[in-house]
């Protein structure tokens, strides 16, 4: 009997070598920024201590304050066990935004868009709607060529270097065009940037990294979130989401809005039109001109998002990979 199974096994295995093309090749790649922890404040356990960080870890921009990790010790005759407590925004490094990350107001709510009380959380979000195949989006080299123009870096100056909503170096409705075709229900579009470089570069305050830039960023423009909606709307389209190289999906101006920060108009516009259509988000990835650069030479990839499920969650850090096959 144990001869037979064998045998059935060997088979199939055959029969799956003879079903896959002979030239093809699997490999992944890690989207995911490391997670930077700090121990807490001596007597202030929620809040980060950037004088003591753990390991090699550096501040990076973020939202909220830095990852703390308490670590406790776990005794027992034959040694002892490490055992820690993370304190971190949701919205907090290489993350998803579940669709209920925003409740929009009655004046932004579709007609036919989902209602702010039926907007899944990190808990209800399925396989499905983690695992899609990727559509890319590269403009990493026109992004590449505004920073020429300032040695390679950032201005937060839209004179020296401009990711203004108007300019050509951010997300078009152009742009969109190029890849609608390839858009289908469940797909991730990723769009690189080659921002992800400056993730861990000069001050860790919001306004002052270069990557944020004082809301000089690349990203989506108004246009290119109106286009994508629209080809939603006609197409009936289940867009799994976008996954993107910066700290939100809008350019800086969109993230902005008008006015004053933080009480703006308007800002944040790709959440406020896109999620009550049901596209969820990740931000802060990593390595994706890698990812760019094995697409544009014929690689087939599918973006996988290991997210956390915790209850009543608008978004958590996640490890983000692309399974490639060329």
């Amino acid at each position: 009997m144990f001869q037979s199974i064998a045998n059935a096994v060997t088979a199939i295995a055959f029969l799956a070598t003879l079903s896959a093309p002979a030239w093809s090749e699997t490999f992944w790649i890690d989207l995911t920024h490391p997670l930077p922890t700090f121990q807490p404040v001596p007597g202030s356990p929620d809040q980060a201590d950037l004088g003591k960080p753990w390991l090699n870890s550096m501040p990076h921009v973020a939202w909220d304050q830095q990852a703390i990790l308490s670590i406790d010790v776990f005794q027992t005759d034959t040694g002892y066990y490490d055992s820690g407590t993370l304190t971190v925004y949701e919205h907090h490094g290489t993350h998803l935004d579940a669709v209920n990350h925003i409740i929009n107001s009655e004046d932004t709510l579709i007609e036919g868009g989902i209602p702010n009380d039926a907007r899944l959380g990190m808990s209800e979000l399925t396989p499905a709607d983690l695992i899609g195949p990727i559509v890319m989006l590269d403009i990493g080299p026109r992004v590449r060529a505004e920073l020429a123009k300032n040695g390679g870096v950032p201005s937060p100056d839209i004179s020296v270097t401009d990711f203004s909503d108007s300019s050509e170096n951010v997300v078009t409705a152009e742009d969109i065009d190029a890849v609608a075709d390839q858009l289908v229900d469940g797909a991730w579009l990723v769009v690189n940037m080659d921002w992800a470089r400056f993730y861990l570069t000069g001050s860790a305050s919001l306004r002052n990294s270069p990557y944020f830039n004082n809301f000089n960023h690349p990203g989506l423009n108004h246009a290119a979130i109106d286009r994508l909606a629209q080809i939603i709307d006609e197409r009936g389209l289940k867009l799994g989401g976008i996954a993107m190289d910066n700290i939100t999906i809008d350019t800086g101006q969109g993230a902005k809005g008008a006015g004053a920060y933080p009480m703006q108009t308007n800002a944040w516009y790709s959440h406020t039109v896109l999620m009550q259509r049901g596209v969820l988000f990740v931000e802060n990835l990593a390595e994706v001109n890698e990812l760019a650069e094995v697409m544009n030479a014929g690689a087939a990839c599918t973006l996988i998002v290991g997210a956390p499920k915790h209850v009543r969650g608008t978004g958590g850090p996640s490890r983000v990979f692309a399974m490639c096959e060329s």
